[in-house]
Parts: C-alpha cells; sequence; structure tokens
C-alpha cells in the first residue's frame, strides 16, 4: 500500500507515538489528515506547523461517542471516503485492582477499546469507498501476557488484539487490511514515571507501525526475541510463565505505583 495521497484519520495525534506517526505519514505524502485528541491548543500548532497538509481537526475525548459521530461524519462531508484509520489514544492507570478508581476502570475501557469498537463501526463504510483501505490499530505488549497490576489496561488492549483479527477477517471481501501494533515501553508521556529506564522512542515504534501498516502485517511485535518467546511460552505452558512471572512479582508492585496517565 502507497501511503502518498491517502486521507487518513488518527486518534490521539498530537503528542506521543500518535504524534510522530502523523510526522511519518507526511514524510511518506499524506496530505489529508483527520484528527481527533482532546487538546484544542495542541491540535492547532499542530496545523499550523504543516500548512501544506490539510487537516481536518476534531477536538474531544474519543470516549464520547458524539465526538467519534463528528469525526466519522465530517470526513464523509469533506472527503467522502476514508483510506486509513488509525485507532492510537490509549490512557493507564495500573496498581491492585482492588484499589484503582472506579471511575479510572470505566475510563480505560473507554478510550482503550469501546472508541476503537465504535470508531471502526462509524468508518467502515468510508473506508468501503476507497479503492484500497487499511485500519492500524496500538494495542500494547500488554495485550499479548497478562501481568500484574495492569489487569484493566492488559485485558483492554487484548481485547484490541482480538477485535484487531475479527476486522481483519470480515473486512478481507472488501480489500480493507488491519494491522495490530504491540509496542512495549516507550518513552513518551504515558511512561514519565519510568525516567532512566531504557524504552523504544515513539519515533521508532512510530515508523515500524506504518511499515506494519504499508506492508499489509497481520501484527507489529515489539520487544525483540524475548517477546516472541515469552508470547510462546504465555500460552503453551502457562504455568511456568506465571513461575516466572512470581520471581518478579514485588519488582512489578512497585514500579506500577503511580503509573497513571489518563
Amino acid at each position: 500500500m502507497q501511503l502518498k495521497g491517502k486521507r487518513v484519520l488518527i486518534t490521539g495525534g498530537t503528542r506521543g507515538i500518535g504524534r510522530c506517526m502523523i510526522q511519518e505519514l507526511i514524510d511518506q505524502g499524506v496530505s489529508h489528515i483527520g484528527i481527533i485528541a482532546r487538546d484544542k491548543k495542541s491540535l492547532k500548532e499542530l496545523s499550523e506547523g504543516y500548512p501544506e497538509v490539510k487537516f481536518i481537526r476534531i477536538a474531544g475525548d474519543v470516549a464520547n461517542i458524539d465526538i467519534l459521530r463528528e469525526a466519522a461524519a465530517r470526513i464523509e462531508d469533506k472527503w467522502g471516503y476514508l483510506d486509513v484509520l488509525i485507532n492510537n489514544a490509549g490512557i493507564v492507570s495500573a496498581g491492585p485492582t482492588e484499589e484503582l478508581l472506579d471511575e479510572d476502570i470505566y475510563d480505560q475501557v473507554a478510550v482503550n477499546y469501546t472508541a476503537i469498537l465504535l470508531l471502526t463501526k462509524y468508518c467502515i463504510p468510508l473506508l468501503k469507498n476507497a479503492e484500497e483501505s487499511a485500519i492500524l490499530n496500538i494495542s500494547s505488549g500488554l495485550g499479548l501476557i497478562g501481568m500484574p497490576f495492569y489487569s484493566v489496561y492488559g485485558s483492554t488492549k487484548a481485547a484490541v488484539r482480538q477485535f484487531s483479527d475479527s476486522m481483519r477477517r470480515e473486512l478481507a471481501p472488501f480489500n480493507i487490511s488491519v494491522t495490530c501494533s504491540f509496542p512495549t515501553a516507550t518513552d513518551t508521556d504515558m511512561m514519565q514515571k519510568f525516567e532512566g529506564v531504557e524504552m523504544d522512542t515513539p519515533e521508532y515504534v512510530a515508523k515500524k507501525s506504518i511499515e506494519g501498516l504499508v506492508n499489509k502485517e497481520l501484527h507489529v511485535i515489539f520487544g525483540g526475541e524475548q517477546r516472541i518467546k515469552d508470547v510462546e511460552m504465555n500460552f503453551s505452558d502457562p504455568k511456568k510463565f506465571d513461575a516466572q512471572v512470581a520471581k518478579t512479582y514485588d519488582q512489578f508492585k512497585q514500579s506500577s505505583e503511580g503509573h497513571k496517565a489518563m
């Protein structure tokens, strides 16, 4: 798939991985981009920074169904079709499950998963109107392996993988490809509390994820060979993996404390 001239809609595009993906898209010739983001100021600054790009700016929270409907409606009105949908927005609140705020549980499900379901639903007719189209969903390495203290976040990201696989098979007859990306620790605002820990750069994650989209890869998994081995063990011998995780239980608990980006 060639990106030059394509029309793209992305959520959470003003910072982190999303912001870097926009740069990657522009570098590859995309000149029509729709963005859903909460920060109006950042949206304006981003669009002003690329005067050659035609932006559709939708200011609002993806947890708000009306915002998602508005985005699809504006794209239909302005463009009539959509080539690429990138579901990138995400939030996290980690810690012992019984200590998580009810509101934080609800919001993680709404932003990380329900918004993807609904926005994809609203955009499918627009994607079908394109000659060749694609969906890129940003999950997480924690969506491949359930880890302690990330029960809610990891569950929403695992659901994104399942949804991606289902959509890929459901939309295959319409020439719509679906790629799911699984970043590990990435140096973004979401990971500020882990300063000093070695992480992937958001530029790297954005580049590899977009490459996966272009090449119509099913999954883009970060973390190297060790992550692949861990995923395989998690499914083939979960008890063995349980024992492995148990050795670092206290470390996981400590690292999850205060890990919140909502």
